[in-house]
């Protein structure tokens, strides 16, 4: 039986492949970004909406694999880990978009 409260879970290669995935939401975030600043004109709304929207699909998609780790019975904690991370930063993203005039 696998103890869900041990912390010294270790899976070097879904440590890796979840920072890759981390990184690339957070790189598409930015992309989303950029290139909405170099649109002619672009609402305020789009600019504050559609990076937290990325950010916040990336969390759901990471809590997902979290659930599939966890009934393949693998290290969920590192995919929850980045669900929380990228919630936590769309949170940070709407308050600092959504505050700027």
């Amino acid at each position: 039986m696998v103890n869900d409260v041990e912390k010294r879970w270790s899976d070097p290669k879904m440590f890796r492949h979840a920072a890759w995935y981390v990184g690339g939401v957070v790189a598409l975030t930015a992309l989303a970004v950029a290139v909405l600043e170099l649109a002619t004109d672009p609402s305020r709304a789009v600019l504050v909406f559609v990076p937290g929207a990325v950010l916040l699909v990336g969390g759901i998609v990471a809590f997902v694999l979290a659930f599939r780790a966890w009934r393949r019975r693998g290290a969920w904690p590192i995919w929850q880990g980045a669900g929380w991370f990228l919630f936590t930063l769309m949170i940070v993203y709407l308050a600092i978009a959504g505050g700027t005039a």
